[in-house]
């Protein structure tokens, strides 16, 4: 069975920087989409930060030049690093994928979440 992993969240001091990460565990056959969302109580989940299987990335305008989303197709690997956070980053991330599970059969898959929060 697919699952996504997610690993890197906690507590930062605001200025400071910190790294998610997202593994897949399980037989897969590949990926297409990966990225990040994030939700705080009361709110829907937002889209943070994309990118495509040919690596072209897509940024929430509030992450733009603060925010930088990678990925590693030989360890079938999503990372997002945040730098200059600010308080009103606090949220729980959570890892999303779209991913080929064989040749011809596809789904959508999240990660179990990591709070982030950013405060003094």
């Amino acid at each position: 069975q697919v699952q996504l992993v997610e690993s890197g969240g906690g507590l930062v001091q605001p200025g400071g920087s910190l790294g998610l990460s997202c593994s897949v565990s399980g037989s897969i056959f590949s990926i297409n989409t990966m990225g990040w969302y994030r939700q705080v109580p009361g709110n829907q989940r937002e889209l943070v930060a994309v990118i495509n299987s040919d690596g072209g990335t897509n940024y929430a305008d509030s992450v733009k030049g603060r925010f930088t989303i990678s990925r590693d197709n030989a360890r079938n690997t999503a990372y997002l690093q945040k730098n200059s956070l600010k308080p009103e980053v606090t949220a729980v991330y959570y890892c999303n994928e779209y991913i080929h599970t064989t040749q011809r059969d596809w789904g959508q898959f999240w990660g179990q979440g990591n709070q982030v929060t950013v405060s003094s």
